[in-house]
């Protein structure tokens, strides 16, 4: 992220942007826990749905709440409106046939019912999903899961119905990485970890002394690029594979070694070196190490981002002050995109290629906003004072970002018209520099 806010000259920003780019880090300690999700504004056009709890078939209590968690997804949507569990007139199963008068009297647009049935070695969960004013069943179907992957059948399907009836495919059964610092002062412990797309099993996929920035995920959704201090005298570039366990260090020059992001094909990163003086632009080959350097210029140039193939988005103060600016990933004349306000900065590009979130600064601090890159328009979706590092969900529908609540750092969610807005936080301590994955199938 361009820390700098660009307050200070150019000239006076360059031992900046390696030095405060680790200010948050050291401001705060943090705590791993579990990340709770607040829903702090709704979509007024919510489409009502029941719910029903999933049938049970298995002895004992149900090791987990499908019904629940599919509740809970669809709602953090901001698209849907379940009902209140004690407000379900029936609790009808798979196999059942509704009573549709009933629902729609209700006030439901919508039925879900489901069951789960519990074998010698894994789970049998089914799903119905119906429409109550047309009185047909849309879809529905059954799998086998094991225990580990019960929540995940849950999230899939909050992603089927999302799909069926928005006709835009869920991200529910998708992955946040963020980094969380625990402990004070010289004693701390830097943490890059993953969660679910609800901020639940939060998991550590690499713990270090030093601090770790800009996590970037591959288009495979296996690999994660990031950047690590271990070194005290000089940043590194990392590729860790999240299944593997393995990393690999991809340049460490010297200088600034910075912002990496994944290429389309997966085989590039753009990244921000300043071995040669000045920070600038280059690709980087994953496989080989060679580099291209993209951007020639007196000022700083950061924060690439791939728009597509063939185009990148950085930041750049080349204007006197940070803003976004298009440029041909095989280099060329730079052109600026951005032009509201005196600070635009840490882009990021809906997997369409449509839409661009970054951070807006104006008098009252600093926001998400987003620009369309066809017509042009300019929105601000948050009202926060220091919002930053944003990450599109893979179907273009939600932007999280970092923030603060209380003093500590926290996460947010938003919607991409703004209409629906979410704060994410660790019951102690706090994250910062999330990333959401990308669809892996």
């Amino acid at each position: 992220m361009f820390i700098s806010r660009m307050s200070k000259p150019a000239s006076k920003t360059l031992k900046a942007l390696l030095g405060l780019c680790c200010l948050w880090l050291a401001s705060t300690s943090y705590v791993h826990a579990v990340i709770e999700i607040e829903i702090t504004q709704g979509g007024e056009s919510a489409i009502p749905i029941a719910i029903v709890p999933f049938g049970w078939n298995g002895g004992g209590n149900p090791p987990e709440d499908i019904a629940g968690i599919v509740s809970a997804d669809l709602q953090r949507s901001g698209n849907f409106s379940p009902f209140n569990r004690a407000d379900l007139i029936a609790s009808p199963v798979s196999g059942d046939k509704p009573r549709y008068g009933n629902w729609r009297l209700a006030g439901a647009e919508f039925l879900l019912i489901g069951s789960v049935n519990k074998s010698a070695e894994s789970y049998g969960v089914e799903f119905q999903l119906f429409d109550i004013s047309q009185q047909k069943l849309l879809t529905g179907f059954n799998f086998k899961v094991s225990d580990q992957t019960l929540r995940n059948a849950a999230h899939q399907i909050a992603d089927e119905v999302f799909e069926e009836i928005l006709g835009i495919r869920g991200a529910f059964n998708t992955q946040i990485a963020f980094v969380s610092v625990e402990g004070k002062s010289r004693q701390k412990s830097y943490k890059l970890q993953l969660a679910d797309a609800d901020g639940k099993n939060p998991k550590a996929m690499l713990t270090s002394p030093r601090p770790i920035l800009s996590p970037s995920w591959a288009p495979d959704g296996i690999r994660i690029a990031y950047v690590s201090f271990e070194n005290r005298n000089r940043s590194a570039i990392y590729v860790q594979d999240r299944q593997k366990g393995s990393r690999k260090k991809v340049i460490s020059k010297a200088g600034i070694n910075g912002a990496p992001s994944w290429s389309p094909d997966g085989t590039r990163l753009a990244v921000t070196l300043s071995f040669e003086g000045n920070p600038d632009i280059y690709i980087l080959n994953v496989n080989d190490g060679q580099t291209r350097q993209i951007t020639r210029s007196p000022a700083i140039d950061t924060e690439a981002v791939w728009a597509d193939d063939q185009t990148l988005i950085f930041t750049s103060d080349r204007s006197g002050g940070p803003q976004l600016y298009e440029v041909p990933a095989s280099g060329g004349r730079a052109t600026r995109i951005t032009f509201e306000g005196n600070y635009n900065a840490s882009a990021t590009v809906s997997a369409d290629g449509k839409n661009i979130a970054f951070v807006h600064g104006s008098e009252v601090g600093y926001s998400i906003g987003t620009l369309d890159r066809e017509s042009g328009l300019f929105q601000v979706l948050t009202d926060g004072s220091l919002d930053e590092s944003p990450s599109f969900a893979p179907n273009g529908q939600m932007i999280i970002y970092a923030t603060e609540k209380g003093g500590r750092g926290t996460l947010g969610a938003v919607s991409l018209d703004g209409s629906v807005s979410q704060s994410l936080s660790l019951d102690t301590g706090g994250v910062r520099e999330p990333a959401w994955s990308p669809f892996t199938n």
